[in-house]
């Protein structure tokens, strides 16, 4: 797999989550991404960094391009240092919410995007990897 340089994004307040939003439909677009996909993408990606100014306070987006098989997407990590997440099973679930919304933040950007991997340890943070491939 090929990827490109890393960029990264601090998110620590509400408008950060406009210009993580701003961020990735730049990035999508550059890469070739339909309306749809754009729109799935930077769907996700606004629930994640919601997520991280509502549960962590701060933290990263990371983005980068991807290349492998002859296919093209897009990487998008996000990184707290928050209180991480207990049962990641089920903060997966439809409807399941620890901080009174929806419950549909992670199980949303799971199905919006091809693939969504989630690193969490209670009391150290949370890394969500979310990458979306062009199709052809």
């Amino acid at each position: 797999m090929t990827t490109s340089t890393t960029t990264e994004l601090v998110i620590q307040a509400e408008s950060d989550i406009v210009a993580a939003r701003r961020t990735v439909r730049e990035a999508a677009v550059r890469l070739g991404f339909g309306i749809t996909d754009v729109t799935r993408i930077v769907t996700a990606a606004s629930e994640l960094a919601r997520n991280i100014f509502k549960y962590a306070g701060e933290g990263v987006m990371r983005w980068r391009y991807l290349e492998a098989g002859g296919r093209s997407g897009i990487e998008i990590q996000f990184v707290d240092h928050g209180p991480g997440i207990e049962d990641v099973n089920r903060a997966l679930e439809e409807g399941y919410s620890t901080g009174g919304g929806l419950g549909m933040g992670l199980p949303g950007a799971r199905r919006l995007m091809d693939e969504l991997d989630i690193q969490s340890t209670v009391g150290q943070g949370t890394t969500v990897t979310l990458r979306k491939w062009r199709r052809s």
